[in-house]
C-alpha cells in the first residue's frame, strides 16, 4: 500500500507540474505577473522564492494551481486591517505584514484607512491605532504581502495583471496547461518504447513463437510472415488475430513465407481459451515483432498519443450520441485503484499509465466547461467576437456556476468509483 500510495503522489504530482508549468511559462513570456505556483491544495507546508514567484507545497497532493495576477483573485487587504509594514530608508514600503502568527520586530503597526496596490500603490492608516496620526506611505512596484496564511508574494500592479496582456496571449496561457500535458504524453511513450526496446509491430510477421504452442507444433518460426489464412489475404497483424480470435478449436490452413522466402502452406487449429466473460476465442501462441529502429521509438510517441485522443474523443462524443453515463468518468479514488494494479507490473506500466493519465488531463481540461481551461478559452472567444470581455460579474457567475457542477461531477465520480471498487 505504501508503494502505492508513493508511486499515486508522485505521478499525480509530475502531471500536475507539467500542466501548472505550461500555464507558468507562457504568462510569464506575456508579461504577467505569476505570483504563486503551487502543488497541492490546503495548508502550506513549504514555500520557496525565486524571481517574482513564490513556490508552495501544499499538505494535499491532488492537484496544483498557478495564481496569476489579477486572475480570479480577492481584495486581499480591506480597511481597517491592522497590518505591520516594512520601510526603507526612504519611507516606501517594501514589506505588508497581513499575517497575524508572525509579528515583525522592526515592522511599522497600522490598521488600515485607504490602500491600492494596483494604479496609484499607496498604504494609508493610522499608526499604532492612533486615530489622530494619519500616515500614508508609497508602496514600491515589488514589495512584498505576507498574506493570512503566511505566504508571501508581490502586489499586482495593473500592467502586470492577466487582463493587461493581449488577448492571444490570454488565449495561449490558458491553453498551456492542456498543450503541456498532451507534450507529455508525447515524451513519456517515446521514454516507454526505448525501454521496452522498440515498439510493437502491426505487421503480419511473426516476432516470437511460445514454445508447445498450436504455432510452434504446426511448424511457424519467428520472423515467418503470415500472407493468407483460408482464403482471406493478411496485411497487418489485426487482421491475421481477428481471424484466429473468431475461430477456436478450427482448422485454418495458413499460407507462410519465410524470412529465406521459402513459401508454404500449414494447417493450424487455434486453442480455445475462455476468457473473464465465459467467452472462447482462439489463440495459437505468437507476439509481434518489434520494430527497434530509433525513429519508430520516436514517432511511437506522437501515435500513441494521436490514438489515445482519438479514442477519448469518440468516448466523449458517445455521451451526445448513447447518452450521459457516471460510469464514463473515473476520479482520483479509480486513479489510486488502477495505480495499484499498475504498481505491480513494475516501472514500464508506471511511465505508460502516466501517459495514458496525462492525455487525459490534457483533453479533459480543454472541454469547454467553465472553471476548465476549455471554458476559459470559450471566454476567450467570445470576447474577440465582441470585441470587449464580458462584464466581471457575468463572468464571475458562469465561473461559479460551472464549478459548482465540477464539484457535482467530481462527488458523484467518487461516490461511484468508491462503490465500484470497494463495495462491488
Amino acid at each position: 500500500m505504501i508503494t502505492t500510495i508513493i508511486t499515486f503522489i508522485i505521478v499525480f504530482s509530475i502531471l500536475v507540474i507539467f500542466h501548472e508549468f505550461g500555464h507558468y511559462y507562457f504568462a510569464k513570456k506575456a508579461g504577467i505577473l505569476v505570483r504563486e505556483f503551487a502543488i497541492g491544495f490546503g495548508p502550506k507546508i513549504f514555500s520557496y522564492r525565486r524571481g517574482e514567484t513564490t513556490f508552495t507545497i501544499r499538505i494535499l497532493p491532488v492537484g496544483g494551481y498557478v495564481r496569476m495576477a489579477g486572475y480570479e483573485e480577492e481584495t486581499e487587504i480591506k480597511p481597517g486591517t491592522p497590518i505591520g509594514l516594512i520601510v526603507n530608508d526612504n519611507n516606501e514600503v517594501t514589506l505588508i505584514n497581513n499575517y497575524k502568527k508572525k509579528q515583525l520586530l522592526d515592522a511599522v503597526p497600522m490598521e488600515i484607512s485607504a490602500i491600492d496596490l494596483e494604479k496609484d500603490l499607496f498604504v494609508e492608516g493610522y499608526l499604532a491605532g492612533d486615530e489622530t496620526n494619519l500616515v500614508r506611505y508609497p508602496v514600491l512596484r515589488d514589495a512584498m504581502i505576507i498574506e493570512e496564511d503566511g505566504t508571501e508574494v508581490q502586489i499586482a500592479p495593473l500592467d502586470v495583471q492577466f487582463q493587461s496582456a493581449s488577448l492571444p496571449k490570454r488565449m495561449m496561457t490558458n491553453f498551456a496547461g492542456p498543450m503541456n500535458n498532451i507534450i507529455l504524453a508525447v515524451v513519456a511513450f517515446i521514454v516507454l518504447a526505448f525501454m521496452q526496446g522498440g515498439v510493437v509491430s502491426q505487421e503480419n510477421i511473426l516476432g516470437t513463437v511460445v514454445p508447445d504452442s498450436p504455432a510452434a507444433e504446426a511448424g511457424l518460426k519467428d520472423g515467418d510472415r503470415i500472407v493468407q489464412i483460408d482464403d482471406e489475404k493478411i496485411t497487418s497483424w489485426t487482421e491475421m488475430v481477428e481471424i484466429v480470435r473468431v475461430n477456436p478449436d478450427k482448422e485454418l490452413l495458413f499460407h507462410i513465407e519465410s524470412a529465406d522466402g521459402t513459401e508454404k502452406t500449414v494447417p493450424l487449429t487455434p486453442a480455445a481459451n475462455e476468457t473473464a466473460d465465459g467467452t472462447e476465442i482462439g489463440q495459437i501462441g505468437v507476439e509481434n515483432s518489434l520494430n527497434t529502429s530509433f525513429w519508430a521509438k520516436i514517432g511511437f510517441g506522437f501515435t500513441q498519443t494521436w490514438f489515445l485522443m482519438t479514442q477519448l474523443f469518440t468516448v466523449l462524443g458517445s455521451m451526445f450520441t448513447k447518452g450521459f453515463s457516471i460510469d464514463m468518468f473515473g476520479g482520483p479514488v479509480a486513479i489510486y485503484a488502477t495505480t495499484e494494479t499498475v504498481v505491480r507490473t513494475g516501472l514500464i506500466g508506471i511511465v505508460n499509465w502516466l501517459a495514458v493519465l496525462s492525455v487525459n488531463l490534457g483533453i479533459v481540461n480543454l472541454l469547454p466547461i467553465p472553471g476548465l481551461d476549455g471554458g476559459k478559452l470559450i471566454l476567450n472567444i467570445v470576447e474577440g467576437v465582441r470585441g470587449k470581455p464580458l462584464s466581471e460579474e457575468k463572468e464571475g457567475i458562469i465561473t461559479l456556476v460551472g464549478i459548482a457542477l465540477l464539484l457535482l461531477l467530481m462527488v458523484l465520480v467518487t461516490w461511484n468509483d468508491i462503490q465500484t471498487y470497494f463495495f462491488n
